[in-house]
């Protein structure tokens, strides 16, 4: 992190005063306060914030031929850059900076209003701790914010801001638009754009990252802050992901939460293996061979709740291992009841149709197969049925007879608050699909299949649906259209 976003920095807001107050100001201001020689393909970059992003940043793109101007209220760290040294440790840093030093191509600098007049894009990549309550701390940004704002003032051409560090959805246009607006009395969209881009960096491999991204995502405010964000990163990814800000900031916390979630798991895997006295590395070297399953976006869509006859009884049948081995796995431990939320998620869509003719497609826990065995579907509707509610359902896979009353009779034993469910189960069965929609006041679909879409397509306007498993984006535009978590 960067001296700017420590505890003990100087306001980036002192900087403003300082250059406004200094006496050389009106010396520098028919260099700093016209419009830059820029190269008409590269703009110039100003970065604020010199530490392990704002550093990399500067260094990579120096070397791609982009003139850079770093800003840093720590004298030591501007000196360093100013005389080609890393100021962190991190491989071909050193090299990179005396070269774009050499080729006059790197600058530093403590004043950020000058580095902003001299540059066409600025870089926000200040500190964000976390606060006292576990939030993230936006004071840093906020106060870069309202710098570049001070800058923009002064400029009379298009600017673009591109905020690089972790925040919470809505930071991007919530707090720096807003600041810059207020700071400079210019308008988002005409005066400046804004920019989420987050960093994929690895501390000790960062410049290799830089130069091979495992991804490039960029949120734009409009069209024209995307293009010039997007050409900047062109030698390296010519496959920029343009999404929306807010997406673009979540995805930001979702990479950085899985990957503590993957080491996470990785440990409470290795706690059970080293009392079973198994070499864990020997098992999750072959568990991340299979890049089909395990590592893959398989599993990863947000949806219903899993189910079937393999992931519940085996997630409880690790967490009573771990129990019996005394062994602490509060990851492994909280799978299920965050499973449950997911079905109480559906249960709570429903509330408000309390009364109306439920309908459910799809009974199985997942499409394809007999299975009803720990199917989230029949859990849902077993707390309907014992509030009296009326319901119905179809699953083309069902066919009642010896050998579906097997597992019926087994959920029955196993799941003792589905067996009043698996009792009439048969009853509340009707023929086709079709049926089942032009019956209901509201349909609930676990299954996202073709059969299904089609007969969701020929439903009355009045019937509301209850997605489960994302069956089309374009129905999200309807009123009567309700997905679980999207």
């Amino acid at each position: 992190m960067s001296v700017f976003g420590s505890a003990s920095a100087v306001s980036a807001s002192r900087l403003v005063e300082d250059f406004m107050a200094d006496g050389n100001a009106a010396n520098t201001s028919a260099t700093d306060r016209q419009a830059p020689d820029r190269d008409v393909v590269k703009p110039a970059i100003s970065v604020v914030g010199l530490g392990y992003v704002g550093a990399v940043s500067m260094a990579c793109l120096s070397h791609l031929g982009f003139r850079m101007v770093g800003v840093d209220i720590a004298n030591r760290k501007v000196e360093m850059i100013n005389t080609g040294r890393s100021p962190i440790v991190e491989e071909r840093l050193g090299e990179l900076l005396a070269e774009g030093v050499e080729d006059g191509l790197i600058a530093a600098t403590d004043n950020l209003v000058a580095a902003v007049l001299q540059t066409d894009v600025t870089l926000i990549s200040v500190g964000t701790p976390t606060a006292d309550d576990g939030s993230c701390d936006l004071t840093f940004v906020r106060k870069a914010s309202r710098a570049i704002g001070q800058a923009i003032a002064m400029k009379s051409y298009y600017h673009v801001v591109v905020l690089r560090c972790s925040v919470p959805p809505g930071t991007t246009l919530g707090v720096v638009a807003h600041e810059i607006e207020k700071a400079s009395g210019k308008k988002l969209g005409p005066d400046f754009g804004v920019c989420f881009n987050p960093e994929f960096l690895r501390e000790g491999v960062a410049v290799a990252d830089f130069f091979a991204p495992p991804k490039t995502v960029v949120g734009a405010s409009d069209s024209r802050a995307a293009s010039t964000v997007s050409a900047i990163y062109e030698a390296v990814d010519r496959n920029v992901i343009f999404t929306s800000i807010a997406a673009a900031e979540m995805v930001k916390y979702v990479d950085n939460v899985w990957h503590a979630t993957k080491v996470a798991f990785g440990n409470e895997v290795g706690r059970i293996c080293k009392e079973l006295d198994i070499d864990s590395h020997d098992v999750m070297d072959i568990f991340v061979r299979d890049t089909k399953l395990n590592l893959s976006p398989y599993y990863l869509k947000p949806g219903f709740a899993f189910g079937g006859s393999c992931l519940p009884k085996e997630v409880r049948a690790v967490g009573h291992l771990a129990e019996k081995l005394k062994v602490s796995v509060p990851l492994i431990d909280s799978l299920m009841s965050s499973n449950r939320c997911q079905v109480d998620q559906a249960v709570k869509l429903l509330a408000p149709f309390a009364g109306k003719r439920i309908g459910f497609l799809g009974l199985t826990f997942k499409p394809g197969t007999d299975d009803l065995r720990e199917s989230p579907t029949l859990d849902v509707m077993a707390v309907l049925l014992e509030r009296g509610e009326t319901i119905q359902a179809y699953d083309p896979n069902l066919a009642f007879g010896p050998m579906l009353q097997g597992q019926i009779d087994y959920v029955r034993h196993a799941v003792p608050r589905q067996a009043r469910l698996m009792d009439e189960l048969e009853q509340l069965t009707v023929a086709d699909a079709d049926a089942l929609v032009a019956e209901s006041d509201v349909v609930v679909v676990s299954h996202a299949t073709d059969s299904f879409r089609a007969a969701l397509a020929r439903r009355s306007p009045s019937t509301h649906v209850i997605d489960l498993a994302r069956l089309s984006r374009d129905m999200s535009s309807s009123q009567t259209y309700h997905g679980i978590a999207w």
